[in-house]
């Protein structure tokens, strides 16, 4: 069988998504498990757009060894050589260089020929060369670009060092037809692709971004560009685990491959929207909660009888446990670290006694602690920076009743370390809980969005918030777990606060946001 690598994008293109704010602790977590899940590229981020991506992309760098780690660069050296700094120190760095070919970008988003846009690609690729062993060279709007024109430019940006061309589908409009028969053309028209690698790059605006990605496959891509859930820029990407799922399931028609450890997929889909706070539709194919649920009763009767007469996917090929009794109250901490480990998770001692101890409080309150419980811990405590001060969340109460104003009274701990106590009313609980934080909270705050979800089934279900929020007119996310939606809801409020003690950083220069494929 055929080989396609994959080249994830997750954490540049997909922390593109409109209210999606990772930070490097955050960015740190999702590529360990994007490791794991056994991509060959990862896109760590666009390393000149401000201080924390590049920062971001160095750390990645640095600690992910077994994928190869590459940064988004505009055809300016500036940026590759920002991007040269933050990757040197990878095992297997790379680069990716984009420049718009189509007329309507050339002319009005540019303002340069044909010829000078041939000139400037062929430079900053040579340039680029001179640094790093791999480029990666993306034609930006690729599917409406003049299929000559790309033949012309492509040998050029080969002859100069591009070790992969990318075709991406910027704006989603292309057809499978139309994007297949674009890499058809241009495999049998470059004089020398063989000396690189085709790579396809879809967006979903039309809904066709696997279609399309399949297409190009068919066509001579032996690589494929894509975000965890599909997430990215307006209506997203193409989905790295629907792609991976539908060549294995119908691997009798599609005679490819990929080193994708499938058995990993829910467990990356349900940290990247966890952390990036994108809630997974539930008739989501492959990782959505439906996606293995049967309500019909003659579907039901089918799949009790032979589960294949309705289960294309089984949930285990995915990594869809049941949620059985995995840790108790009278697990030990030898145990538990084993279980950390079994899991994914490497802690510090102190982090992971502070495991070990939520572990433990939440066994005096809920009968089975299942593997998502646990991972929802150890996620929010991996993903807690130890260095930055913040508010923490002493105590609360709300008075609640039909004919009563609620009431919260909320005790907290200032960044200086004050003691910090007081009330206030709202028209329902959660309003009544969040002017009394905003009162206690010197930052001028807007609260945008706030999200309740549980973790697991059941009345003793851990239940999940998710805020969106300006804090002095920065925006964030944040997010918070608990038994109580209340306090759930309390602490996404402060970890939202927190984090934008966190991102207070010196910025190089103005933040980007490329909209490079």
């Amino acid at each position: 069988m055929a080989r396609v690598n994959v080249f994830d994008t997750t954490l540049r293109d997909g922390e593109q998504s409109p209210g999606v704010n990772l930070n490097q602790l955050e960015k740190l977590e999702i590529a360990k498990q994007l490791e794991r899940f056994g991509v060959d590229v990862m896109e760590a981020g666009f390393p000149a757009s401000s201080q924390g991506d590049f920062e971001g992309v160095r750390e990645i760098a640095r600690k992910v060894r077994g994928v190869s780690v590459t940064g988004l660069a505009r055809a300016k050296k500036s940026d590759i050589d920002v991007a040269w700094e933050a990757l040197k120190e990878g095992a297997d760095p790379r680069l990716h260089i984009f420049l718009a070919t189509s007329p309507i970008h050339m002319t009005y988003k540019l303002k340069k020929t044909p010829e000078e846009v041939i000139q400037t690609a062929v430079e900053m690729v040579r340039y680029a060369r001179e640094k790093f062993p791999k480029v990666e060279w993306s034609a930006e709007d690729a599917s409406r670009s003049d299929p000559d024109f790309l033949v012309k430019i492509i040998e050029k940006v080969i002859d100069a060092g591009a070790t992969v061309i990318n075709l991406p589908d910027t704006v989603g409009y292309t057809t499978p037809a139309e994007y297949g028969q674009l890499f058809k053309y241009i495999s049998e028209n470059v004089s020398n692709i063989d000396k690189a690698i085709l790579s396809a790059h879809c967006h979903d605006d039309l809904g066709m971004a696997v279609a399309n990605s399949i297409a190009a496959i068919e066509n001579g891509a032996t690589q494929i560009e894509g975000t965890i859930n599909g997430i990215g820029e307006r209506a997203g990407n193409a989905a790295l685990e629907e792609l991976a799922v539908a060549l294995n399931i119908r691997k009798d028609f599609y005679p490819y491959e990929t080193n994708l450890v499938l058995k990993e997929i829910k467990r990356t889909s349900d940290l990247v929207s966890n952390l990036t706070g994108m809630a997974v539709p539930r008739n989501k194919a492959v990782v959505g909660q439906n996606a293995f649920a049967h309500e019909s009763g003659i579907h039901q009767d089918g799949v009790l009888k032979n589960a294949s007469t309705y289960e294309i996917i089984t949930p285990e090929l995915v990594g869809v446990q049941s949620n059985s009794l995995v840790m108790g109250k009278h697990s030990g901490k030898h145990a538990f670290k084993d279980k950390v480990k079994q899991l994914g998770y490497e802690l510090s001692e102190e982090k992971l006694l502070e495991a070990f101890t939520a572990f433990k409080q939440l066994t005096d309150r809920k009968k089975e602690v299942t593997d998502e419980d646990l991972f929802t811990i150890l996620m929010e405590i991996q993903t807690d920076s130890d260095d930055v001060k913040k508010y923490v969340l002493k105590a609360f109460q709300v008075q609640y009743g039909s004919s009563n104003l609620p009431t919260a009274t909320v005790a907290l701990i200032a960044p200086d370390g004050t003691k910090l106590e007081t009330a206030s009313t709202g028209q329902g609980s959660v309003e009544a809980l969040y002017n009394t934080l905003d009162s206690m909270i010197k930052e001028k705050i807007h609260l945008s969005d706030f999200q309740l979800s549980s973790i697991g089934r059941g009345r003793d279900a851990l239940a999940q918030a998710n805020v969106e929020m300006t804090v002095n007119g920065v925006f964030v996310s944040g997010r918070g777990s608990s038994q109580d939606v209340l306090e759930a809801s309390a602490k996404a409020f402060l970890n939202a606060v927190n984090r934008a003690f966190y991102h207070r950083e010196p910025v190089k220069d103005k933040v980007i946001h490329a909209q490079s494929n």
